[in-house]
């Protein structure tokens, strides 16, 4: 990755934390004029950076800025992870459907669009994904897998609800769990949905490409959340934290791409199924306007939920919708 000198900038802001570093110094270690250093640091904070100036002591960027950006997320990402082509956006109406233009035109896999707001976020079964301006992350990738038939696109939501839990646990410290099939909760909130959307071929029934969608409430709404979600949406972080959101979007994209990459779908079947709050408890699995009692027994191989109905029949949930109360 080519960078810019306000990239190399930030990169040498974050690294000194929260100490001053005075102009001739950075001059100095990045090559350029303290002109050049100005210019810099002024569109840093045109991008949402709080840098403090101070005569004779230099510049220090503020412990609690937290703003997405290419560099945030690229300075935490895994070597396997720098080949992703990542774009990230102050605002825009959906990360799915912009990146599914992309992806109609040809764009390659592993292209990466996040936004700090959304303005038509989408949800599972028609709904819309509340996205508020800098309180989540709103990220959409584009993937191209080989010979993979449409029957599995299940395994790539799934494979992600890991992820995210992943990524949560490592930034934050907090457990999360899953309730499936692509809803994840920290303390018994839901703090993150995942839509997989994609192109199917019909000749084969395979992929031609498919676009995972992960949107994770990083903070409180300033306003909390809608009346309809109140009582079921979470947040993780009470508190702005610095880089919060470049932290949990590279660890999400290296945990998935650790799974995605190595091509055995099976391996985070048994995570997901040790993060599942929904085995042995029951539930109502809903279908439309109907809905039937159960009890959901386990998650198989496929990522289907075994369940079983109040009459002793049983079935194999590939898609669709549950509830529980929590």
């Amino acid at each position: 990755m080519f960078m810019k000198t306000k990239e190399k900038l930030l990169q040498l802001l974050v690294s000194c934390q929260n100490e001053w570093v005075s102009g001739e110094d950075i001059a100095q270690d990045l090559q350029i004029s303290r002109a050049a250093v100005w210019k810099a640091v002024n569109s840093l904070r045109n991008e949402g950076y709080i840098i403090d100036a101070v005569r004779r002591k230099g510049y220090r960027l503020v412990s609690e800025t937290d703003v997405l950006s290419e560099l945030g997320i690229w300075q935490y990402l895994n070597p396997e992870c720098k080949m992703l082509d990542i774009q990230v956006l102050q605002e825009v109406g959906s990360t799915n459907e912009m990146l599914r233009e992309k992806a109609i035109s040809g764009c390659p896999e592993g292209t990466v669009l996040v936004a700090a707001m959304q303005t038509d976020g989408k949800g599972r079964m028609g709904r819309r994904f509340y996205s508020p301006a800098d309180t989540g992350v709103y990220m959409s990738i584009l993937l191209r897998p080989v010979s993979i038939h449409s029957s599995k696109a299940l395994r790539l939501t799934t494979m992600a609800a890991v992820a995210v839990c992943e990524a949560i646990e490592s930034v934050s410290g907090k457990s999360a769990l899953i309730k499936w099939v692509n809803d994840v909760y920290v303390d018994s909130k839901k703090v993150c949905g995942i839509l997989t959307e994609g192109s199917v071929s019909l000749e084969t029934g395979s992929l031609d490409y498919a676009i995972l969608g992960v949107g994770i409430n990083i903070y409180c709404p300033e306003n909390g959340f809608p009346a309809e979600i109140e009582n079921i949406a979470g947040y993780i972080f009470d508190e702005k934290e610095r880089d919060v959101r470049n932290k949990i979007s590279a660890s999400f994209l290296n945990n998935f791409f650790k799974y995605y990459l190595n091509g055995d779908f099976d391996s985070y079947i048994a995570e997901y199924r040790r993060r599942s709050f929904v085995i042995g408890k029951k539930i109502e699995v809903i279908n439309g306007e109907e809905s039937r009692n159960a009890v959901a027994v386990d998650v198989d191989s496929s990522c289907q939920l075994i369940v079983r109905y109040e009459d002793g029949t049983s079935e194999h949930l590939s898609a669709g919708e549950i509830s529980i109360r929590l």
